[in-house]
C-alpha cells in the first residue's frame, strides 16, 4: 500500500471517503513524519494532541454519515503568521513570546470548518520579512532537497517552513502568505506548488500584518489540483476585513479541464534580464514549448515598468511595515524588557524583540514616511505602482495568462547572501510585480537544475481569474511530469 504521507490532498480525500484508512491513521502517519524530520526545523509549534482530536472528530462525522467538508480529515500545517485560538502564535519573532490568541484567523477558521486537521505552526522569516527563512528567531529552516555538493540549502521565504513541511511529506498542504513572492519563491526552491490568489480573495483578518496592501494568504501543496481544493476552502468574503472582496468562491477544482487550446499565453520581454541564469532561461523556453504543444497561442507582450518594481516594493512594503509593527511595544502582549521610563521600556523591548532584518525594514519605512521624504519616496512609489498595474491591465487585453520564471536561481546554501541584503532582495525580482498589482500567480515545479535542485515557472492571471491560472498550471504540471519527492526524511 502507498505510504499515507505520499498521498496528495485529492487522493487522501478519496481514500478517506472509501474507508481505506481513517483520519486518525492519516494524521498519526504525518505526526510520525514530523517527529522524524525535526532536523529540518520546519515547525515552531507542533500540536499533535489537537490534531488527533480533530481527526477523531472527522472520523465521527463520517461514521455518522454527516456531510464531510472539502478538507475533512486532511492534515495540514499553518504558517505561524495566522492567529490560532489557544495555540502559540509568534510570527517567527522574539517580540511575540508567549502570545496565545483568544481568536482564530478567518483563513485558519475556514480550513477548520472545512474539516482540515492542523498539525502545527510552521517556521517563517520574522514577520514574513525575508527570502530564505533565515531571519526567524527560532532558527533557520532546512530545505528537504540537497544538491550534489551535499550542502544544506535554504527553503526560500518567508513561507519556508510551510514549503519544507509540504515538500518533506510532513503535511499534505500548508498555508502561506505572499507579500512580494513569499509563497511562490519558496515553492520554486522546494519543488512544490505555491499559489498566491488575487489580493482580497482570502481574508487577512487574524493574520499578523507585514504590508497591509500586499499581504495575501494562499495554499502550498504538492499538486495544482490540491492547490485548487485548498484555495476553495480558504477563500471567501469576510466582513471583518475591509480589503476582502465581496465575491463568491467558484469551484476551482472543476476548472482543471486539461484543455488550454486557444489560450493566449503572454511572454513579457522585460523578464529576460541581463545576466540571467542560463538554466532559468532554458527552463522558461521549455515551458513555452510545453504550452505551445498543448495548444496555447504564445504572444509576446511588454511590461515596460517592470524594471521599477523591486525598488518600488522596497519602499512601499517597509513603509507599511513600520506602521504595522508600531503596535509591538511591550505594553499589551508579548515580550516586555523593563526600563527606567516608558520610552526606555519601548526602546529596550523593540531592540531585543526585533531581529536585524525587521529593524532594517522598520528604519527604511520610517525614513520614507518622514517629513521631507514622503513625497520624494513613498508618494512617488505609489505612482509607479499604478503604472506597473496599468502595464498588466494592458497586457491582459491581449492575453489570458503570463508565463515567467518564478525565481532567478535554484535554492542556495544556508549562509550565502546573508551579508548582502540587496542580493537577498533580488530573489523577489520575478514575483514582486504581480504582488504590486494584486494579481493571482502560481509557481509550478517544472524541472531540475544541473545541481539536481527544483526550478519553478510562474503563471500570472487577471484579477480574480484563478480558474484560468489553475487550468493553465495543471496543463504545465502534466507536461513537466516533475517528481516532487526530495527523497530526504530529515
Amino acid at each position: 500500500m502507498r505510504k499515507l504521507t505520499d498521498l496528495t490532498i485529492a487522493t487522501a480525500r478519496d481514500g478517506l471517503a472509501k474507508g481505506d484508512f481513517s483520519a486518525v491513521e492519516l494524521t498519526d502517519a504525518h505526526i510520525a513524519a514530523m517527529t522524524a524530520a525535526r532536523g529540518l526545523n520546519a515547525f515552531i509549534t507542533e500540536t499533535p494532541d489537537l490534531a488527533r482530536a480533530r481527526a477523531a472528530e472527522s472520523d465521527q462525522r463520517r461514521a455518522a454519515a454527516n456531510s464531510a467538508g472539502p478538507m475533512d480529515g486532511i492534515p495540514i500545517a499553518v504558517k505561524d503568521l495566522f492567529c490560532t485560538e489557544g495555540v502559540l502564535t509568534t510570527a517567527g519573532s522574539h517580540i511575540l513570546d508567549g502570545f496565545v490568541p483568544t481568536y482564530e484567523s478567518t483563513v485558519s477558521q475556514n480550513l477548520r470548518d472545512a474539516g482540515a486537521v492542523m498539525l502545527g505552526k510552521t517556521n517563517m522569516d520574522e514577520f514574513a520579512m525575508g527570502s530564505a527563512n533565515i531571519t526567524s528567531y527560532y532558527g533557520n529552516v532546512i530545505n528537504p532537497w540537497k544538491g550534489k555538493d551535499g550542502k544544506d540549502l535554504v527553503p526560500g521565504g518567508s513561507s519556508g517552513g510551510s514549503a519544507a513541511a509540504v515538500s518533506a511529506r510532513l503535511a499534505l498542504g500548508a498555508t502561506g502568505t505572499d507579500t512580494g513572492g513569499s509563497i511562490r519563491q519558496p515553492a520554486s526552491f522546494s519543488g512544490i506548488v505555491g499559489l498566491k490568489p488575487t489580493y482580497g480573495r482570502c481574508s487577512r483578518w487574524g493574520t499578523v500584518a507585514f504590508a497591509s496592501s500586499l499581504d495575501q494568504a494562499g495554499p502550498m501543496t504538492r499538486t495544482v489540483r490540491d492547490a485548487a481544493i485548498m484555495l476553495g476552502a480558504m477563500a471567501g468574503h469576510d466582513a471583518r476585513d475591509s480589503t476582502s472582496a465581496p465575491i463568491g468562491v467558484p469551484d476551482f477544482e472543476a476548472a482543471l479541464s486539461g484543455d488550454i487550446k486557444g489560450l493566449k499565453v503572454g511572454i513579457p520581454k522585460e523578464y529576460r534580464m541581463d545576466g540571467m541564469n542560463p538554466e532559468i532561461e532554458a527552463l522558461w523556453a521549455k515551458g513555452i514549448d510545453m504550452m505551445k504543444q498543448a495548444g496555447a497561442d504564445i504572444v509576446d507582450v511588454s511590461l515596460p515598468n517592470t524594471q521599477h518594481a523591486l525598488p518600488t516594493y522596497y519602499i512601499i512594503a517597509p513603509a507599511e511595515a513600520s506602521a504595522n509593527l508600531a503596535r509591538y511595544d511591550g505594553v499589551r502582549y508579548g515580550l516586555r524588557v523593563p526600563g527606567g521610563s516608558l520610552d526606555e521600556m519601548y526602546a529596550n523591548t523593540r531592540s531585543e524583540g526585533f531581529g536585524d532584518e525587521v529593524k532594517r525594514r522598520v528604519l527604511m519605512g520610517t525614513y520614507v514616511l518622514s517629513a521631507g521624504f514622503y513625497d520624494a519616496y513613498y508618494r512617488k512609489a505609489q505612482r509607479v505602482r499604478k503604472l506597473i498595474a496599468d502595464d498588466f491591465t494592458k497586457a491582459f487585453e491581449a492575453v489570458d495568462v503570463l508565463l515567467t520564471p518564478t525565481a532567478p536561481s535554484e535554492a542556495f546554501a544556508i549562509g550565502e547572501k546573508m551579508d548582502d541584503p540587496v542580493a537577498m532582495y533580488l530573489n523577489d525580482v520575478f514575483t514582486v510585480p504581480a504582488s504590486l498589482a494584486g494579481l493571482p500567480g502560481i509557481s509550478v515545479p517544472t524541472g531540475l537544475s544541473g545541481n539536481g535542485l527544483p526550478l519553478g515557472l510562474q503563471l500570472l492571471g487577471k484579477p480574480f481569474d484563478e480558474e484560468t491560472v489553475l487550468r493553465a498550471a495543471h496543463v504545465l504540471e502534466s507536461a513537466a511530469g516533475f517528481d516532487t519527492n526530495p527523497g530526504r526524511e530529515g
